[in-house]
C-alpha cells in the first residue's frame, strides 16, 4: 500500500454533537503531521478516523489511493502507539513485538526476522527476553514502538506516545523518534500532542485544532514566525499579542505609534501585533514600550521579564542578565519592526 493519508471533509459526531468538523487535510508520504491542540480540539478524534476506531459521519478517509473509511482497523494496516503502550504484561518484549505478525500469520522465519529489524531500530535488541515490567517507561514506549513498526506500515499513528514520560525521558524519545524518522522515510507519521515543544520538534509540518476544526496548517516555522491568527500565535510557542488599532497611515498600540510589517487597511481597525519574548529586547531602540517589572524568573541561560505596559502584560526573554531589574522596577523595552507580525481580526 502506497503512503499518506487524506481527509477529505471528516467530521465525526456523538450524539450530534460534533467533535470533527469538516477535516480536509492531506499527511504526504514520508511526512511527519502533527496535530496540535487542547484537550477537546478534534486531534485525537482524528486520529482514531484513520485507525478505524471511529466512524465519520460524513466524509473519506484515504489511505494513500484506498479509500479506507468502510474498512475495520485489522484491514488498514496502521500501526498505531497510545499512550499508555498497552504491553502485554505476560508476555516477553520479543513476544510482544511479535503479536500483531502473528496475528497476520506470518510464517516464523520472517515473524522471527522482522522481530530482531524491529528491535534493533528501536534499540532494545538487547532486552529482547525481558519483560515489561523490568523495563523502564521509556524502554516500554520503545517496545510499544517496536511493535508498530514490525508489521512493516505505510502510517505509523501516535497517539501522545511522550506524556507518560518525565522531562529527560521526553527529550531523549524525542531524539530517537527523529532518528527512526530519517531511517523510515516512507513511512508517514500523524502525530497527535497538546505540547508544542513535541510538534515544533518532531513535525515536517503542524495541523493546529480547535473547537473541532482545523485552524491552521503549516511548517513550524510557518507557524512560529508568521502565524495568521490569535489562537495559532498563542498556542504555538508563546506570543506577546498586542491590541492595536491599524489605519493607512499607522499602526498604534495605545497611544504609541508602531512600526510592523504588514498590509495598509481600513481607518479604525481593531487587530493584534504578534511578538514573540525572545526578539524583545532591554533598553532603547525601534518600537520603545516604558513599563514596569511585575516578575522575574531566571531559567538557567535566560531570564524571562514579565512587564506591564499600560495595563498590558509583555513577556520578554532575555540573555542571563549579570544585573537583573527587580520587581517595580521601570524599564524599556523595544522591538524591531520584522519581528512583529500583524494579525487578523482582533477576538475581544
Amino acid at each position: 500500500m502506497s503512503g499518506g493519508i487524506r481527509f477529505d471533509g471528516v467530521t465525526v459526531a456523538y450524539d450530534g454533537n460534533v467533535v470533527l468538523d469538516s477535516l480536509d487535510l492531506t499527511v504526504r508520504t514520508g511526512e511527519v503531521m502533527a496535530l496540535l491542540g487542547p484537550s477537546g480540539s478534534g486531534k485525537t478524534t482524528a486520529l482514531r478516523a484513520v485507525a478505524g476506531f471511529v466512524r465519520p459521519a460524513s466524509g473519506r478517509v484515504f489511505l494513500g489511493d484506498r479509500d479506507v473509511t468502510d474498512l475495520p482497523p485489522h484491514r488498514r494496516g496502521i500501526g498505531m502507539v497510545v499512550q499508555q503502550y498497552a504491553l502485554f504484561p505476560h508476555l516477553r518484549v520479543e513476544d510482544n513485538v511479535a503479536f500483531g505478525l502473528k496475528a497476520r500469520k506470518v510464517a516464523k522465519a520472517e515473524l522471527r526476522t522482522r522481530v530482531a529489524e524491529a528491535l534493533e531500530l528501536t534499540g532494545m535488541a538487547a532486552y529482547a527476553r525481558r519483560y515489561p515490567r523490568e523495563l523502564s517507561g521509556g524502554q516500554q514506549q520503545r517496545v510499544a514502538i517496536a511493535r508498530a513498526l514490525a508489521i512493516r506500515p505505510a502510517v505509523l499513528l501516535l497517539d501522545e506516545p511522550l506524556s507518560a514520560l518525565d522531562a529527560r525521558l521526553r527529550s531523549g524519545m524525542l531524539a530517537e523518534l527523529a532518528r527512526l524518522h530519517r531511517e523510515l522515510p516512507d513511512v508517514s507519521i500523524l502525530y497527535v500532542t497538546h505540547d508544542q515543544v513535541e510538534a515544533l520538534t518532531l513535525a515536517d509540518r503542524i495541523a493546529v485544532m480547535d473547537r473541532a476544526r482545523l485552524q491552521a496548517c503549516g511548517t513550524p516555522q510557518e507557524l512560529y514566525r508568521s502565524p495568521g491568527d490569535e489562537f495559532t500565535a498563542s498556542f504555538v510557542g508563546h506570543a506577546n499579542l498586542l491590541p492595536v488599532t491599524v489605519s493607512e497611515e499607522d499602526v498604534r498600540f495605545g497611544g504609541r505609534r508602531l512600526q510592523v510589517a504588514g498590509p495598509a487597511t481600513a481607518d479604525g481597525t481593531a487587530r493584534l501585533v504578534c511578538v514573540r519574548p525572545h526578539l524583545i529586547g532591554l533598553g532603547a531602540g525601534p518600537n520603545q514600550l516604558a513599563g514596569t517589572v511585575r516578575e522575574i524568573q531566571w531559567r538557567g541561560a535566560t531570564h524571562r521579564l514579565y512587564v506591564d505596559v499600560d495595563g498590558h502584560q509583555i513577556m520578554a526573554d532575555l540573555r542571563e542578565l549579570k544585573d537583573p531589574p527587580a520587581h517595580g522596577d521601570s524599564v524599556t523595552l523595544h522591538f524591531a519592526p520584522e519581528d512583529a507580525v500583524l494579525l487578523g481580526a482582533r477576538h475581544d
